[in-house]
């Protein structure tokens, strides 16, 4: 009868041989090192971390409690209008965010024209919209000739630059049925939405630079794989040493 006894088991854990031993204790101790590079890193970015918000929440912060009454400024309106529209511009915004966002835009839009703007900037921003639920593609004619003309006509009654971002998003966050008043509830929304998007958590490890990168982006990105091809590279040349030091040839 055949043994079916398993003579050769390995166990990476439980080393028979010294050889066995010595590779399990250096592999442990390199991943060890690369371990601590990455969650050490992270641990310190929590620890360092500290809330800071952008200058457009310091801002509409400035001016908030003033337009939620009513008793807004020009300039406070204006201000206002600046802020939100600026984190109306970021990329990833909750649909409910956005759409309380372009109520408190337009309606700041309504308040800074006077009377004859107002009814210019009316007409356009129903013609852009129009313009923009037949349109199969933002390159359409009409599209760009009606986004343009809104363009033009509140970018002075903001106070944006030409060729500004803000300026080339502003059309695209007005709504001709949000002109009349900032809901109730979406007062509430912009209050709390504003720093859920403006505040973040920075520390010395994000903000310092390092050969033009900042300092988190460069530990991470590059040097993190320079460490892990270093220790891929030691424990080579610790193999080969050990075995030519107890003469094993593979």
């Amino acid at each position: 009868m055949v043994s079916e006894k398993n003579d050769y088991h390995i166990s990476f854990f439980r080393p028979t041989t010294p050889r066995a031993l010595h590779n399990r204790n250096m592999v442990l101790w390199l991943v060890s090192i690369w371990a601590v590079a990455i969650f050490g890193f992270q641990i310190a970015l929590y620890v360092l971390e500290k809330p800071t918000p952008e200058p457009e929440l310091t801002a509409f912060e400035k001016v908030w409690e003033n337009v939620k009454a009513g008793n807004a400024s020009i300039d406070e309106i204006k201000t206002f209008a600046h802020s939100t529209l600026h984190v109306a511009g970021k990329v990833f915004i909750a649909s409910e965010h956005r759409a309380a966002l372009d109520n408190g835009i337009s309606w700041a839009t309504m308040q800074l024209a006077d009377s004859a703007q107002k009814v210019a900037i009316g007409n356009a921003l129903i013609h852009f919209e129009e313009a923009t639920s037949n349109a199969k593609l933002v390159t359409d004619d009409h599209y760009v000739t009606s986004k343009l003309k809104l363009k033009a006509l509140v970018q002075p009654v903001i106070g944006l630059q030409p060729g500004t971002v803000l300026s080339e998003i502003l059309p695209l966050e007005l709504n001709s049925s949000l002109t009349e008043v900032i809901t109730e509830e979406n007062k509430a929304i912009i209050e709390a939405c504003m720093p859920l998007y403006t505040i973040h958590n920075r520390s010395v490890l994000t903000d310092t630079k390092f050969l033009g990168f900042p300092f988190h982006y460069f530990y991470t990105a590059v040097f993190l794989l320079i460490l892990f091809i270093g220790l891929c590279y030691a424990y080579c040349v610790r193999v080969d040493a050990y075995n030519k030091r107890m003469s094993i040839a593979d």
